[in-house]
């Protein structure tokens, strides 16, 4: 896992439709919530990703943005993000170029960590988690980023509150 702090390393690659896209692209609507995680429609990583989309207003409201990062490709994860009516874009990285730049690639090759990163637009690494197996702890991370940028008047608009 890269150290808070750090540079994001650059990176390009295709979304669920096929399409390029690279992190300095992403980063030219805001920051980004950058979560690794190893297959779709495996328990834990369905699990991990409904958690964010049920949140995914939340994150937009304070000018964040997510996507999603593993090794499948992008009909998996066009037929993953259907199923699930994920509202956020998934790259695939087959050959997990990106997964060994930034750290996450699972113990001698084999899998990859579950780890989200916080990153501004400046592509600094603001902040990280790993938790391969407790997968709340990136819910709680991501909710705790949309919880000080609220604090810092980043809210970009009015919701109900129950």
């Amino acid at each position: 896992m890269l150290k808070t702090g750090s540079v994001a390393p650059e990176f390009i690659l295709p979304d669920e439709t096929g399409k390029e896209v690279s992190l300095s692209e992403l980063l030219q609507a805001g920051p980004l919530v950058l979560y690794f995680y190893p297959a779709d429609f495996t328990p834990g990583c369905t699990k991990e990703a409904c958690s964010i989309r049920d949140i995914h207003s939340d994150i937009q409201s304070v000018g964040l943005q997510v996507v999603g990062i593993s090794p499948q490709d992008a009909d998996s994860h066009k037929r993953f993000r259907k199923e699930h009516k994920l509202p956020f874009r998934l790259l695939s990285d087959t050959d997990k170029v990106a997964i060994k730049m930034y750290d996450v690639d699972g113990p001698f090759g084999v899998g990859v960590r579950r780890v989200t990163y916080l990153i501004n637009q400046g592509k600094k690494i603001q902040a990280a988690v790993q938790a391969d197996v407790l997968v709340g702890r990136h819910t709680e991370f991501i909710r705790k980023a949309i919880i000080l940028r609220e604090t810092a008047g980043m809210r970009k608009s009015t919701r109900d509150e129950n």
